[in-house]
């Protein structure tokens, strides 16, 4: 019965190695941290440079908006804001179509919620709607004709057919 476990306990090994380039370039478009970074910066927080701790900075104090409504927005953010949207296939129209859509409900939602997100002025509701608007454009933008999907592809493309070459001036035998 032992024995039985030690056979369904371990994974069977990989028939190949993992492109670690290509792993490297998709944990790289992980958007938590600019996700995390607006959140702050909605909140009037920057990061003191000699500790890392987020503090308040009076600059931004004038646009801050509360905790609920910093991470209210920056979820709306993190919606289009991730992997799959920015290796996904989107076209310009898409794209302004689905910016301007979450900028309006980012509108709608601090309008709704004015009291508990701490909006005190219109220009609060400007500020924070270009910052929803440009993210999610910019982060869209990625996935306009595939672009970050044909550089992974290409990438691992190149991988494989300099790892081929290695194998046929090593003088081993390719078998597809």
């Amino acid at each position: 019965m032992e024995e039985e476990e030690n056979n369904y306990g371990s994974a069977p090994e990989m028939p190949y190695a993992m492109n670690n380039d290509r792993a490297s370039i998709i944990e790289k478009i992980n958007p938590d941290e600019i996700v995390e970074l607006i959140r702050m910066r909605l909140m009037g927080r920057s990061r003191d440079n000699k500790t890392g701790d987020w503090i308040t900075n009076p600059a931004l104090k004038d646009n801050a908006i509360s905790e609920v409504g910093a991470w209210d927005i920056t979820n709306l953010v993190l919606s289009v804001s991730n992997a799959n949207t920015s290796l996904s296939k989107l076209d310009d129209k898409t794209i302004r179509k689905r910016a301007f859509s979450l900028m309006e409900k980012s509108v709608k939602m601090m309008l709704c919620n004015w009291r508990e997100y701490k909006i005190t002025n219109t220009a609060q509701l400007g500020y924070v709607a270009e910052i929803v608007f440009s993210i999610t454009f910019i982060t869209l933008k990625m996935a306009d004709a595939e672009g970050i999907r044909k550089m992974i592809t290409s990438m691992y493309s190149e991988n494989r057919s300099i790892s081929e070459m290695g194998s046929i001036k090593s003088g081993k035998k390719m078998f597809r």
